[in-house]
């Protein structure tokens, strides 16, 4: 870790945004204030799919951004599509998931597609305001990758897929979604291939839109796979090349992750303070109560404390520090999930009674926050790469 710092250094890194990237986190921070924290409430208590807002979120150029020039895309960096995610995050990190899962989707793609492949999925998402989504965990598979049961059987110029994808974010108004299937289920998660499976083919059925505790307003889905045939063209890498799509597209997710928990928690403190100092107990705001500003003071350190890291962690991705840059995106994301639970749950302290009702908007957020000690690997699960490196360290 002082190898890396020491090498920071030298490259000359500095804290200061780019006036590109000022513009960028202005133009988001602008569109969320506008067309996202107005929706907010009546969306996660609807479970409504923010469709129009993601249309214009795609006008914008705020959907897909990730997507190399060469194919239309601006082609931002993991950094820039960072500070993308914190700003929309800030707004709902519902209808911000619903917005970053594009990039989930579409990664596998980028990294591991050929020139045809990437031609054939990816312009279609810059032309339209449509949706793919990343069907790798199943109802008895999440983490444990090796439990997978989905199979693809080939039979000559096709692959036939059978088995039950769980918990997919925006499956339910997906266009195609990158699934995860064993070839040889002999070889664990080393027999694991990705398939693009568009979501109208004969067999693919969405069995349950999920009710959820928060992100409400982001579709989560069940879907099933029946004797579906997808071509041999449509798979990702070779047989057996799944587990590295998979876990090389969650490294470079995490940070935009890890953003989006940051905005999450810097959307409860900004409330807090506001309420702080608007609330009056014993004859002055409750702000000047150390017990209250002390936990403000808290909340403000630490927020700040995960994004710094999440910057890093984005920052390393982009210059190419392969398994230590993954090794901070697992650091940004764990420390960032958990940042947000807890200062969203110190926000609806704040508030008191307030705070546990639905008028004001803490309590959605602390419901919103949990979800990201969840997802994208468990906060469990990262402690368990980070101590695996620790522990376990590899050269390569």
């Amino acid at each position: 870790m002082t190898t890396t710092m020491e090498a920071a250094i030298a490259a000359g890194v500095s804290f200061a945004l780019t006036p590109e990237q000022c513009e960028l986190r202005d133009l988001t921070r602008e569109f969320a204030e506008r067309e996202i924290r107005p929706r907010a409430a009546e969306y996660d208590e609807h479970q409504t799919h923010p469709a129009d807002v993601i249309a214009t979120a795609h006008e914008l150029g705020l959907v897909n951004a990730h997507i190399p020039e060469e194919f239309g895309g601006a082609g931002l960096t993991v950094f820039e599509g960072m500070l993308m995610c914190e700003e929309l995050a800030r707004g709902c990190s519902g209808m911000a998931t619903a917005i970053a899962a594009n990039s989930l989707g579409s990664v596998p793609v980028v990294l591991a597609g050929s020139d045809e492949q990437r031609r054939t999925w990816l312009p279609p998402l810059l032309d339209a305001p449509i949706l793919c989504s990343f069907a790798l965990t199943e109802p008895d598979a999440g983490s444990d990758a090796a439990r997978i049961k989905t199979t693809a059987e080939r039979r000559g110029d096709e692959y036939v897929l059978n088995g039950s994808k769980m918990f997919i974010t925006n499956a339910g108004h997906a266009s195609w979604s990158v699934v995860f299937a064993s070839t040889d289920r002999s070889q664990g998660h080393r027999g694991l291939s990705a398939f693009v499976v568009p979501m109208d083919s004969e067999g693919v059925s969405v069995e349950k839109h999920l009710d959820k505790m928060g992100q409400r307003s982001t579709d989560t889905s069940a879907f099933a796979l029946t004797d579906v045939v997808v071509p041999v063209a449509n798979r990702l890498g070779g047989e057996g090349d799944g587990f590295k799509i998979a876990m090389q597209t969650l490294d470079m997710t995490r940070p935009g992750t890890a953003a989006s928990a940051v905005g999450v928690a810097q959307a409860a403190y900004e409330y807090s303070v506001e309420y702080a100092k608007q609330r009056v107990t014993f004859d002055v705001p409750i702000a000047m109560h150390q017990g209250v500003n002390f936990l403000i003071a808290d909340m403000a350190t630490e927020t700040e404390a995960a994004r710094l890291l999440t910057w890093q962690a984005a920052w390393m991705l982009d210059a190419g520090y392969g398994r230590k840059a993954a090794l901070y995106s697992s650091f940004a994301k764990r420390f960032s999930a958990d940042t947000a639970m807890k200062v969203t749950t110190d926000a609806v302290q704040v508030f008191g009674g307030y705070g546990y009702i639905k008028e004001y908007p803490v309590e959605k957020l602390m419901r919103d926050a949990k979800l990201f000690q969840i997802y994208e690997g468990t906060s469990q699960i990262q402690r368990l790469v980070i101590a695996k490196e620790i522990f376990l360290p590899r050269d390569d």
